[in-house]
């Protein structure tokens, strides 16, 4: 069942967030209610909400005086962090009528979570395309640059979301790691991976099979390779944690081999792995789909520039 339409307009390219009262309490105002679901909010700050026009029900704005409905729905726009801006451009490889293929910085979410919300790569595309329906039909990690897919309205977001799911879009990214001399390629690493709620990495466990990358040398220099992955499978850190489990791990890594520490705003050294093609049959308009990412990888452009540490070696860059 699709839910219905927000009472309030998008604020920032976000939707504001939908609140399903219960079915019986002890309330007798919404604003009763929320004081308790709401409590981390600061001391007056539901007040100033309420006053402000910020919480609307069915019927529309919320007061203070607002009788509490059981199972009514109640929208509100949250507070916004305080967020580092990421000084790198999103890049548009392809637009038109059904999707949006942009190419995303190193940095930058895919979508509104925790401590970043305005500096996703929605939210900015939302806002800077003008498209306020827009939703990602799969997300890269907010340390991995290169393509992402969009979809422009939400009648077409879970036929592409399905080819993601089915494993019916052939990806391949680039990387460069280490070259190590007594490494064959092309390899292909299989293996368990598990991710564990609140943890920040992955790991390699016994048990079945259920990450796989196919991992070719595409050529090598100074003591760094070039690599193209190509997944056949898609778990949480896949292509990180096995060129790890291959003894190169990606340039970059500030969690493979070991977790390093690093501030929000320190944008020196980005991860070395790009997605870097996405092709696949579009489920609207039954062509075949090839893009290419059009941005490099600092590292192998300019080593001493990336390892430097300097913005203009921060980010993958324009070809």
């Amino acid at each position: 069942m699709s839910h219905r339409p927000a009472p309030l307009p998008q604020r920032h390219g976000l939707d504001p967030a939908r609140l399903k009262l219960p079915a019986e309490g002890p309330w007798t105002t919404i604003r009763d209610h929320l004081a308790e679901r709401l409590s981390r909010l600061p001391a007056g700050r539901l007040d100033e909400m309420l006053a402000e026009g910020r919480i609307a029900g069915e019927n529309g704005p919320v007061t203070a005086d607002t009788p509490f409905r059981p199972g009514a729905f109640v929208w509100f726009h949250r507070d916004l962090p305080d967020e580092v801006p990421v000084p790198f451009p999103i890049g548009v490889v392809h637009r038109d009528e059904h999707l949006v293929v942009a190419d995303k910085p190193h940095f930058l979410a895919t979508i509104p979570r925790g401590q970043h919300v305005l500096e996703t790569a929605l939210v900015r595309l939302r806002r800077d395309l003008g498209l306020p329906e827009l939703s990602p039909a799969h997300r890269l990690d907010r340390a991995t640059a290169g393509l992402l897919l969009f979809v422009t309205r939400r009648e077409y977001r879970g036929r592409y979301q399905t080819l993601f799911r089915d494993r019916r879009v052939t990806k391949e990214y680039e990387a460069i790691a280490r070259h190590d001399p007594h490494l064959d390629f092309p390899v292909t690493v299989r293996s368990r991976i598990v991710k564990d709620r609140g943890s920040l990495t992955a790991r390699e466990v016994a048990g079945p099979v259920n990450a796989e990358t196919r991992v070719e040398l595409l050529e090598h220099a100074d003591g760094r390779g070039r690599y193209r992955l190509v997944p056949a499978t898609g778990r949480t850190h896949q292509l990180r944690v096995h060129m790890n489990h291959l003894g190169i791990p990606i340039l970059g890594d500030r969690f493979y081999p070991t977790v390093v520490d690093a501030p929000l705003d320190d944008f020196r050294r980005p991860l070395q792995l790009l997605a870097k093609t996405l092709e696949f049959t579009d489920p609207v308009t039954g062509e075949r789909r090839h893009f290419e990412s059009k941005l490099t990888l600092g590292a192998w452009e300019s080593y001493a520039d990336w390892s430097g540490g300097g913005e203009a070696g921060s980010t993958a860059r324009p070809g």
